[in-house]
């Protein structure tokens, strides 16, 4: 009986010393001690063993982006590799940035820490934070499988050897025209294996998750029509800042999407800010201006785009919008799935002439770039504007605008195959007058008219009535969306009609409207 009560009673004084019953004595705090330093022991040691697994991870993905840039001998400013910290502090102590805040406090009778938040707000929405592995991995992989299966791609003219006159400690900047959403794709996706691109992305993309995922791939977001002196302040800064390290940009000069397929007129801002990064003194490189231009057979949005200039009242929602690309990521899902996925044709990107903005200054009036904004910006406009004619020159012609303006030139609904397609060969005839980049230029022409009927036909744009082809009512403004992107190479002009056919010109046909510039 003694034993089992011996038996017993550490098992008793235990539970009683758990409850606070009883005080422990010095033998079991000698065992809590030992515990205690066990459970350290297990701690730190699972804390070395955390550390030299996130170290190996840590330098496996280190060498992982590596090899990733090796494989696509990827030009790449090692400003881009900077820490996120590193960008936003030396924003932060920036002195035009601190002059922008104290005429905001003046301005607005604001306490300085609640500025510097505002501040702040703005470096952390414009500020990318750039993954090798995200861009080089998951963001090229998704761009290579989205392009493909909605485009044959192709690159028909690049002016190979000004672009590769270009010093390579200088800093180059791509200008594009702004025809579709898919633009910062597919310009990414051609340039991936040479050069990777920071764009400038609208506010669009600034919806979850499309934020977190163009900020790893490097873009940094702008604020269009967004006059506060403060954010502009930040903004300018930054581009100066990377544009001193050397970062390769892609800007739209034409300031957001084309609506009704022509070439918009420039806007100043950005290119503004870049070219005063020569006012630097420490800044000795040159800065290139690289014309991109683009065009597709089919641009993904080009009904939402034009939708406004036929009719404002029947813009659509933002549910509306949601439920159209919902939609139509779920037909096309289910095409590609059962076999019926179509491509939509071309989509052409074609690469111009440089030009040195060092070069350019010297025929500007002498130190513009430190003139009033006022007094500035109408020089500059000379310089987006020689540009914008650059990009306007190499723009290629894809089968289905080529196709739109021959339709459209009858100014008729019924037009014969045979009179379309000698007007394709004449307007084609005329392209090659001006130097047009034409897309496939030297196929037949008849090759050619059956690459656009595959499309046109597809968008029930136009249907064959026997040896006659009808233009529809609702395609007709769509046809002229497409014509008007090569209407600044080959006006459209119809035949010399005859004075007794003058009645088979239809004058009530559907217009599409011109936008009015803002």
């Amino acid at each position: 009986m003694r034993a089992r009560c011996d038996d017993q009673r550490p098992h008793t004084l235990w539970l009683r010393e758990r409850h606070g019953n009883v005080a422990a004595g010095p033998h079991h705090l000698h065992i809590d001690r030992v515990m205690a330093l066990e459970w350290l022991a297990l701690i730190l040691g699972a804390a070395v063993i955390g550390t030299a697994i996130l170290w190996l991870a840590r330098r496996r993905l280190r060498r992982a982006a590596l090899h990733a840039l090796h494989d696509f001998r990827t030009r790449l400013a090692r400003y881009k590799l900077q820490e996120r910290r590193f960008v936003k502090a030396a924003l932060e102590i920036d002195p035009a940035i601190t002059a922008a805040v104290h005429e905001h406090m003046a301005l607005h009778e604001l306490p300085e820490a609640a500025v510097r938040r505002t501040v702040n707000a703005y470096v952390d929405e414009i500020v990318p934070h750039f993954n090798v592995l995200s861009y080089y991995k998951l963001g090229y992989n998704l761009a290579k499988i989205f392009v493909n299966l909605l485009y044959k791609v192709s690159v028909d003219y690049q002016d190979e050897r000004a672009l590769a006159a270009i010093p390579r400690n200088d800093v180059v900047v791509y200008l594009m025209n702004h025809r579709s959403n898919a633009d910062y794709v597919v310009v990414a996706y051609v340039l991936a294996r040479g050069v990777h691109v920071s764009y400038a992305v609208g506010e669009w993309a600034r919806a979850w998750p499309l934020e977190y995922v163009f900020k790893s791939f490097g873009a940094y977001f702008i604020r269009r029509r967004f006059r506060e002196p403060l954010y502009h302040a930040v903004l300018e800064r930054y581009i100066h800042l990377i544009t001193r390290n050397g970062v390769t940009q892609g800007i739209f000069p034409e300031g957001g999407l084309t609506r009704d397929g022509r070439l918009r007129p420039p806007k100043l801002g950005l290119l503004d800010y870049i070219c005063r990064t020569l006012l630097d003194p420490e800044f000795t490189r040159d800065v290139w201006f690289v014309p991109v231009a683009i065009n597709y057979d089919r641009v993904l949005e080009d009904r939402s785009l034009i939708r406004e200039l036929t009719d404002e009242r029947d813009r659509p929602g933002r549910l509306a919008q949601l439920f159209t690309v919902v939609s139509y990521l779920a037909s096309n899902t289910v095409r590609l799935l059962t076999g019926r996925l179509q491509r939509y044709g071309r989509a052409a990107v074609n690469f111009g002439t440089p030009l040195s903005l060092r070069a350019w200054l010297q025929t500007a009036p002498e130190g513009v770039l430190a003139w009033p904004k006022e007094r500035r910006l109408p020089e500059l406009e000379k310089l987006a504007r020689e540009m914008v004619t650059r990009i306007g020159a190499i723009l290629p012609v894809t089968p289905v605008p080529l196709a739109a303006a021959a339709l459209l030139s009858f100014d008729q609904t019924v037009i014969p195959r045979t009179a379309v397609l000698e007007r394709m060969d004449e307007l084609r005839d005329r392209l090659h007058g001006v130097n047009g980049k034409v897309v496939r230029g030297g196929a037949g022409i008849g090759d050619i008219w059956d690459r656009a009927w595959r499309m046109l036909r597809m968008r029930r744009l136009v249907v064959a009535e026997g040896d006659s082809l009808v233009v529809l009512p609702r395609g007709r403004p769509l046809l002229e969306y497409y014509a008007n992107s090569i209407a600044h190479l080959v006006p459209i002009r119809g035949p010399r009609r005859p004075f007794h056919k003058a009645h088979e010109v239809e004058s009530d046909l559907p217009r599409l409207k011109k936008r009015e510039e803002r």
